[in-house]
């Protein structure tokens, strides 16, 4: 039988998550849309519980994904149009969400192939980041590159924000994410022998003349501030993005992506 009353204690429950307290509380997220239930699906996601609401689910896809789940053994919940539209956060439902376990590792569970030249690019490095929609964006060009995923310092967002899993594209699926302090970040670097690359607007290098040896750390700050003097001091080189026009930078997402492509090509040409 569907549900039929957003009061229903499981639903709001679900609702609840779009708090980062309720998300630290219960390590649970919840994921709305086809694209994203699908990439949960197919990266074999911890997921809790499909959220389904028949009338709203049109895709072929979304309902074979729901099959496929089911058939994994995932619980899947009914809901009325009405129940699943207090959920969503998009202006057309689709009528698939779910409710999926986050997935964080530490920086000892890092494994050799990440530390080891010609397996990955390496991680980006984020600190103090406040905007989900970036770091959303930001994983999905991780993903995109090759990247192992991303290092957060300090308070940055939440990687599993509904903004920063709707941007990611299905990349929170997929992407390590790590929670770190400098103090361990830069132990570990040492460690493993992982070079760290920041980026600041007063360095001198252009990005397009530094040498790059994945894998390596690329390290940004926030979108404010950007990297603070601890964070900077821990790099072993900086580099800059020259700004041609009268915008003195660049959105941080942007300037991910144009640094994460510059590796990614450094690293084709050298194969």
């Amino acid at each position: 039988m569907d549900i039929t009353s957003s009061h229903n204690p499981r639903i709001k429950a679900i609702r609840a998550l779009s708090q980062r307290k309720k998300r630290r509380e219960t390590a649970l997220f919840f994921a709305e849309g086809i694209r994203l239930v699908g990439e949960a699906v197919q990266t074999a996601a911890d997921i809790e519980t499909l959220v389904v609401a028949p009338k709203l689910l049109r895709s072929d896809f979304g309902r074979d994904t729901v099959q496929r789940a089911e058939h994994d053994g995932v619980e899947v919940l009914y809901v009325s149009d009405d129940v699943f539209q207090s959920l969503s956060r998009k202006d057309g439902p689709q009528g698939l969400g779910a409710v999926v376990r986050q997935r964080w590792t530490t920086l000892d569970d890092i494994g050799a192939e990440d530390a080891t030249p010609g397996k990955t690019l390496g991680w980006v490095v984020l600190e103090d980041v406040g905007n989900p929609g970036n770091l959303g964006s930001i994983l999905r060009t991780c993903e995109a590159v090759g990247a192992s995923g991303v290092i957060l310092l300090g308070d940055t967002v939440d990687p599993y924000d509904p903004a920063s899993v709707r941007g990611s594209m299905g990349a929170v699926f997929s992407q390590q994410m790590v929670r770190s302090s400098l103090e361990a970040l830069i132990q570990w670097k040492r460690r493993v022998g992982i070079p760290m690359t920041g980026t600041s607007d007063a360095a001198t290098v252009d990005f397009r003349s530094a040498i790059y040896a994945p894998p390596l750390l690329l390290c940004l700050g926030s979108e404010q501030h950007g990297l603070s003097k601890e964070a900077m001091a821990a790099c072993d080189t900086a580099v800059r993005i020259p700004m041609a026009g009268r915008a003195d930078s660049l959105n941080l997402a942007v300037a991910a992506g144009v640094l994460l492509y510059e590796v990614l090509s450094r690293v084709r040409d050298t194969r």
